[in-house]
């Protein structure tokens, strides 16, 4: 029997799964993740498809994501010994201006994708690094890179450019989009299980330690609240989200701030860590209550209200809202808060569906219909590494085209 291998490499973690291609869809037969990684702390936690619980805490500590690759891999290996691995899936944050859909990986592939690590460098050296462990581990193994930014290829030039010379478009300064896989994964569960709100006007809130939202149109994306980094937007856990690119500048120029500095700033000590002087954990500062993490919270649900009107703007209307993610799937306060004050948009929240975390959580009054969706990532890199290596067998991915918006 033969399987694939899901890799989702973060700064500090790594999920994985194990899939079975018995069928005409990846079936998980064992889903994890290795945390804090770089830490006496290391943990690895994972649960197999008839309940088994794996893992545990490394005394030894994990240094880097090559031995947290070891790790898991080894312990597959002894949970599953006659597994065959055919492919091996990789979610790879950056994937450039022209990639709009995956790819098998080659030498020079590999060479491009590591001159975007600029544009991610939260992400993009760590995926790369679970690459290098994986094709060490599985020579014969079919490599696919699964990027988090195609989904967003189908943008309309207005959504996708800044307003700066041309020259500056050309050379790759444009908005990309990120949590790609993330939302065709709900477009794909939308399109099997509420057909007509696929084809119309969606907006998806992926709202976790990473947080964006996305306008959809027929299940194509045509607007996203990120950018050219995965700073902008949203406040995220430690991320600023949308700033006035004057504030960089006077940073450098008037507090002598390095790039570095500000570089650290931007993306390990600000959002909700940095409001919040706590946590970048939604559920912690939920439980405290200070008066600063009610601030955080404050300006996160603020600025998630301000990108919804934003982006029902971009659609022409609204058909249907999506939370998914850690927040969106799990925060109730965060739900409401967003839902409570959008009446004129359509949108009439129903709190008891929403406390008791029901799938869809409006009224049945609402114009607007309000879904809870729980995202699968893995599944989404698992089906395209299938297509590379039985194309006969997996369907391939929707249509990424999307109509033009003046």
């Amino acid at each position: 029997m033969t399987h694939v291998v899901t890799l989702n490499a973060g700064s500090s973690s790594l999920k994985f799964g194990l899939f079975t291609l018995q069928s005409d869809d990846p079936v998980a037969i064992c889903t994890g993740v290795v945390d804090r990684i770089g830490s006496e702390e290391a943990h690895i936690g994972a649960k197999t498809s008839d309940g088994r619980v794996l893992g545990g805490a490394v005394p030894e500590g994990i240094p880097d994501h090559l031995e947290a690759m070891n790790h898991v891999l080894d312990l597959l290996a002894q949970q599953f010994p006659g597994a065959e691995i055919v492919a091996v899936g990789h979610r790879i944050v950056h994937g450039g201006p022209d990639r709009d859909r995956p790819i098998l990986l080659t030498p020079d592939s590999l060479q491009a994708l590591e001159g975007l690590s600029p544009f991610a460098p939260l992400h993009q050296p760590y995926n790369l690094q679970g690459v290098r462990a994986a094709i060490r581990r599985f020579p014969d193994a079919a490599q696919v890179a699964c990027f988090d930014t195609a989904f967003h290829r189908s943008h309309p030039w207005v959504n996708d450019t800044f307003a700066l010379p041309p020259e500056y478009y050309e050379m790759g300064v444009r908005r990309y989009g990120f949590h790609g896989l993330s939302y065709e994964y709900i477009a794909n569960h939308l399109a099997k299980t509420a057909p007509l709100l696929h084809g119309g006007r969606v907006i998806v809130a992926h709202l976790g330690n990473g947080a964006s939202m996305c306008g959809m149109i027929n299940g194509r994306s045509v607007g996203s609240s990120m950018g050219f980094t995965a700073l902008d937007g949203l406040p995220m856990g430690t991320r600023c989200g949308q700033l006035d690119p004057g504030v960089v500048l006077y940073l450098m120029e008037q507090k002598g701030m390095s790039a570095e500095e500000i570089t650290e700033l931007l993306y390990r000590k600000s959002g909700l860590l940095g409001l919040s002087g706590l946590s970048n954990d939604m559920r912690t500062l939920e439980q405290v209550g200070t008066g600063a993490a009610r601030r955080a919270i404050s300006y996160f649900n603020f600025r998630a209200r301000r990108e919804l009107g934003a982006l029902a703007a971009v659609l022409g209307g609204l058909d249907a809202v999506v939370f998914t993610g850690g927040i969106g799937e799990n925060s109730v306060l965060v739900r409401e808060r967003i839902c409570g004050s959008m009446g004129w948009l359509g949108i009439e929240l129903d709190h008891d569906a929403n406390t008791d975390h029901a799938r869809i959580i409006s009224t049945p009054l609402s114009r607007v219909q309000v879904m809870v969706i729980p995202t699968n990532e893995e599944l989404v890199i698992a089906r395209a590494a299938a297509r590379f290596v039985y194309p006969e067998m997996y369907q391939g991915q929707l249509d990424t085209a999307a109509p033009d918006i003046a």
